[in-house]
């Protein structure tokens, strides 16, 4: 077997791994269950990725994020090691396939979603399959105290009884010691590894590791603006690089981006209700530098790996210091100097606390969105088990009266509460059938040559598309045909209009799946674990927020640390805090002497004569601390003067 290293070199070319990388690796590879504490850009990918190359069996990886499965597989195929993924969308024959060159160890990495964990057709083949070890992404979504908390993550507790002898591999970029003893406790085995390793420390039988979540190179800042857009614009004109800049709603991103690009800057914009194929385009664009600047929602950015983004700026407030660091981090990933900039005025204590309502709407609006909902898709009390609805939130909301913020916020009570399944963006894969004999179909002229080639690709991949509708991959169907995925789209739409095929485009389509038969709203219980302990959690993330951006007296790197629990910090001298700080300590040094000079004839001086001095009534302040600290002067009743010593 090769050593870790030696996989390293082959695969990655690297001579040595980074940080606590190699600790994670030992320990996962000894069999322990393992939790890796990584800043974003820390390397969290080559810890189950080494050692997964290394031990028999397949590496299953469990990630919420679509795109950074087909991000991750496509990339470790280049490098041609055997890697595969199942989401949603995928027919049940391509699943089939997939977890049958499992079973025959054709695959050393499978990523899957959450939500297939709880699939007994998955959980049927996995008892045949040889797992190496479970790699957990963002394990912070499994603590019910994590910012972004997702009820799928505990199947994966359920699997743990399933393959006892599994060692489970956890890894986060974001996490308080509360939620860092939630996740251990939520996938610990009932009887916990005792084994000795050497770790920062081993809770519930997890041997924890804990790299620093400085990022020495990430200049962090928050400018208060009153004009916002002529601050960015500002910022914008007068730095270089790569850019993304983070707003809250969709309508926002593309009035800014528009904004920038009148002001003659090369920019686009990014939110989940593009189409699939505007999005890869814009993303792909901004990664290959064609574009500079991207405006996005934060549906942007998770799974995207672009190493050289010089700056970060959030035009709108996150409601987490969580969610901040982790998008203010995809700045300067290759270890270069780069900026995150909040942008902030007063008016964002108001938009935050006006969140938490919206957040956590009274419970009675709970209870009066569950009942609407049973309106709306007519189900009786006591019926509704089991089915699945698209939901059109907009129409919904018109039609009852509600505004889509709240329904969607009670939405996702109602499912912690265990009454319903919310998905508000399935990826519902692209869907085509023949509508013609295949006999038929052969004997077709006037085709272009973009269509016919489209056909031969569609024949060539994918079997029983003339009996049935067929879930393609758009991005293989446009390798093998050799279109560009905007192009395809096109002459998928013309092959439709003249009758060749059905085509069903990818698309994203609300859902909510019933767990229980319909109560009366009356019987709806929302427990305190549901809705008054996350409340008060919730809020609490709201106040951190809002001491982050108003205090301006500690450092921005020192502040965010100590949030996620470091002991050992040390201000960085970089941030808008720091270096206010130290200007201050420059324009001192000749007040210093003036103070000074005035006190040189060795009586005492009322204060207020101090102000006689041209100087600020801040840089006098800051004198005297100093001068004070340095027991240079007396200050007593009022008066001051020179000590003797002095």
């Amino acid at each position: 077997m090769s050593t870790y290293k030696e996989i390293l070199k082959h695969y990655w070319g690297y001579d040595d791994f980074r940080g606590i990388q190699q600790q994670i690796i030992e320990s996962i590879g000894l069999g322990h269950d393992t939790l890796g504490l990584m800043p974003t850009g820390g390397g969290k990918s080559l810890t189950f990725q080494v050692p997964g190359l290394a031990l028999e069996g397949v590496c299953i990886v469990v990630t919420p994020l679509i795109a950074l499965m087909k991000d991750q597989v496509q990339h470790l195929r280049q490098r041609g090691i055997l890697a595969a993924a199942i989401f949603s969308g995928m027919s049940h024959d391509d699943i089939l396939r997939v977890l049958e060159n499992c079973i025959l160890g054709r695959t050393k990495f499978l990523y899957v979603s959450p939500e297939r964990l709880s699939s007994e057709f998955f959980v049927s083949k996995l008892r045949h399959i040889r797992v190496s070890f479970i790699t957990v992404d963002e394990a912070h979504c499994i603590s019910q105290w994590g910012y972004d908390f997702r009820p799928s993550y505990l199947e994966i507790a359920n699997i743990r009884t399933l393959l006892p002898n599994v060692p489970i591999l956890a890894l986060t970029a974001t996490a308080t010691p509360k939620v860092v003893d939630d996740i251990c406790e939520r996938l610990s085995l009932p009887k916990a590894n005792n084994q000795k390793q050497t770790s920062d420390s081993t809770e519930n039988g997890f041997h924890v590791f804990r790299m620093s979540f400085e990022r020495k190179n990430l200049t962090y800042s928050v400018k208060t603006a009153t004009d916002k857009l002529q601050e960015l614009v500002h910022t914008l004109s007068n730095t270089t690089g790569s850019a993304i800049v983070y707003v809250r709603s969709r309508r926002r991103a593309k009035e800014i981006a528009e904004e920038l690009t009148k002001r003659g800057l090369s920019a686009t914009f990014y939110h989940a209700g593009l189409e699939h194929e505007v999005k890869d385009q814009r993303q792909r664009d901004w990664q290959q530098d064609r574009t500079r600047i991207i405006v996005a929602t934060n549906a942007f950015g998770m799974g995207i790996d672009k190493p050289d983004v010089r700056l970060v700026m959030h035009y709108d407030c996150p409601d987490s210091i969580e969610a901040y660091f982790q998008e203010a981090g995809r700045a300067g990933r290759d270890g270069k100097s780069a900026q995150a900039i909040m942008l902030y005025n007063n008016s964002d204590n108001a938009k935050l606390t006006k969140r938490i309502d919206d957040t956590f709407p009274p419970k009675d609006e709970v209870r009066e969105v569950y009942e609407h909902l049973a309106y709306f898709f007519q189900i009786a009390t006591g019926d509704g088990f089991g089915i699945t609805r698209e939901f059109n939130i907009d129409v919904f909301c018109q039609r009852f009266h509600h505004f889509p913020i709240r329904v969607h916020s009670a939405l996702q009570i109602l499912q912690r509460a265990g009454y319903l399944e919310y998905d508000p963006a399935p990826d519902q894969q692209t869907r085509v059938r023949f509508l013609l004999e295949r006999q038929t179909l052969y004997q077709l002229e006037n085709l272009s040559e973009q269509e016919d080639r489209l056909i031969v690709a569609l024949l060539r991949n994918y079997g029983g598309l003339f009996a049935d509708f067929g879930y393609i991959d758009e991005a293989l169907i446009a390798q093998h045909s050799g279109l560009r995925p905007v192009t395809l789209h096109e002459v998928l739409k013309s092959l439709a209009h003249k009758h060749i095929i059905q085509y069903i485009p990818r698309q994203q389509v609300p859902t909510i799946h019933y767990l229980q038969r319909r109560e009366d709203s009356e019987h709806i219980k929302l427990s305190p674990d549901v809705y008054e302990q996350r409340h008060e959690q919730y809020r609490q993330r709201i106040i951190a927020m809002l001491n982050y951006m108003q205090d301006n007296l500690h450092c921005r790197s020192r502040m965010l640390l100590e949030y996620f629990g470091e002991k050992d910090t040390h201000d960085c001298g970089q941030c808008d805090v720091c270096m206010q700080q130290t200007e201050g300590q420059k324009a001192a040094i000749p007040c210093e002497q003036q103070i000074l000079q005035l006190l040189g004839d060795g009586q005492r001086h009322l204060l207020s004569e101090l102000h006689l001095l041209p100087l600020s009534t801040d840089s006098i302040d800051m004198a005297l601390r100093k001068l004070l600290a340095e027991e240079q002067i007396l200050m007593e009743d009022g008066f001051i003067r020179i000590t003797v010593s002095h």
